[in-house]
């Protein structure tokens, strides 16, 4: 869109009670301020103005990355005076104002307000609240154009039992908005410069006020404390689960499954209680996965079986795997298709063969293991030595025995069986059986030491 979006984010949040700037506080595992950055680039502006103050290095660290303009307010004197502070920065003739602690809001909510401005009218996002304590009120005339926001410390009994609130959200052309913050007064009980009071110098001089619902008004609540944001969780979970809900998944408590990033299923997939998504997952057709689970940045394939309390990291499993129970995939892991990681193991930077087995109790780190592979119980790739890790290879057919530990490197054979309860510190030849265990002594008359009294 032409239009310049200007994001106020430069307060200190004080009723977080953090030393985190309000702007960064996680929302569904992201800062609250990029939640509504992505909104805002679903609209492919011209440019995107931050306002920043409190906490400014770390919030312009955060988002370095990104296409900004970075305009300071040093101190903080109100939303009027926020804006004036990106004006300089503002190429585009018309402005979108929005708020960094406002992370719902919708993108075709924000795309219909910058639509409802033009030359000639101020564009306001309203909405109904059930409580709005601590909110702006709309005021409307006989006819129910707008006429005024009144801030809430302003307002009198009458103009507070108003329901209809001022959301922060604005738009309207440059050049007015220019004209309008140059008139702006701290004239008010907080003594400071309100963007609302905008309103009354767009009716001074014949410019329309048109207000814009928000249907939801979930998506435009403030974000202002820990209990503000715990709420704002919720709505979120809701929305993330209605969404897979409508893509075909099954989910056997929507209220407890959380994405904290892009989910993104095939058909017939089943995900239990307490399961938490970050980064980008995808699940392939007919995955389940197990309660109390977390999936991270993971490929899962057609047919895969994710049981309890699992893992996943920087993971890519094939069709028809099974992981866990109490399993861990670190990242690096490859698992091919039909390979099991069971209960209790943990594998890091490895490939799991077709058809290959890691059952019980077992370390998996800096391997390669082919294809029907049986790794038995307690067995362990010894891959650090200090300073360096070290390369286990398997080949296809292998059996390693219980408690086994494979001092890398080394490489065990295709077909090779490995007798249990050994150390293997040479290459093991293929197709043979390899042992290395310490002479076994029994002692006659020997007695256990007895606590001293």
């Amino acid at each position: 869109m032409d239009v310049s979006v200007v994001i106020l984010a430069a307060g200190q949040g004080t009723r977080m009670r953090s030393g985190l700037p309000k702007v960064l506080q996680p929302l569904a595992g992201r800062p609250l301020l990029e939640h509504v950055l992505d909104t805002v680039d679903a609209l492919n502006p011209a440019q995107t103005v931050v306002v920043y103050g409190h906490g400014g290095d770390a919030v312009r660290e955060r988002f370095a990355d990104r296409d900004i303009a970075w305009a300071l307010q040093a101190e903080q004197l109100g939303t009027g005076h926020a804006v004036q502070q990106a004006m300089p920065d503002v190429s585009a003739q018309n402005v979108l104002i929005l708020c960094g602690d406002v992370p719902l809001v919708r993108a075709d909510t924000i795309e219909a307000l910058a639509s409802a401005a033009d030359a000639d009218t101020l564009a306001v996002l309203t909405t109904d609240l059930p409580d709005p304590t601590g909110y702006g009120r709309i005021i409307r005339d006989m006819q129910g154009h707008v006429t005024a926001i009144v801030e809430e410390k302003d307002a009198n009994s009458d103009q507070r039992r108003i329901r209809e609130i001022n959301t922060g959200l604005m738009a309207c052309p440059r050049d007015h908005l220019a004209r309008w913050l140059e008139r702006l007064s701290p004239d008010n009980a907080q003594g400071e410069y309100y963007l609302t009071d905008i309103v009354g110098c767009a009716m001074d001089d014949g410019v329309a006020v048109v207000p814009v619902d928000a249907e939801d008004y979930a998506e435009v609540l403030g974000i202002n404390d820990k209990q503000q944001l715990a709420d704002a969780e919720s709505i979120f979970r809701r929305r993330a689960a209605r969404r897979l809900l409508d893509r075909g998944a099954t989910l056997a408590d929507p209220d407890r499954v959380d994405v904290r990033g892009t989910l993104t299923c095939g058909s017939d997939v089943f995900i239990d209680v307490n399961v938490v998504f970050e980064g980008d997952v995808v699940l392939g057709d007919r995955v389940s996965v197990g309660p109390n689970t977390v999936i991270r940045d993971a490929v899962i394939g057609d047919d895969t079986q994710i049981h309890s309390h699992c893992l996943i990291e920087e993971t890519r499993a094939g069709a028809d795997c099974q992981i866990g129970p109490y399993a861990r995939t670190r990242p690096g892991v490859e698992m091919a298709d039909a390979a099991k990681v069971g209960n209790f193991v943990e594998i890091k930077k490895s490939r799991i063969g077709r058809g290959s087995k890691v059952n019980h109790l077992t370390y998996i780190g800096d391997a390669t293991i082919g294809d029907n592979v049986n790794v038995g119980a307690g067995t362990i790739t010894c891959n650090y030595d200090g300073a360096n890790k070290h390369q286990t290879t398997i080949g296809d057919g292998a059996f390693i025995g219980s408690g086994v530990e494979l001092v890398a490197p080394v490489e065990i054979g295709a077909g090779a069986t490995i007798g249990a309860g050994s150390t293997i510190t040479k290459p093991a030849p293929a197709d043979t059986l390899s042992l290395e265990r310490a002479r076994q002594t029994s002692v006659d008359g020997w007695a256990r030491p007895v606590k001293k009294k």
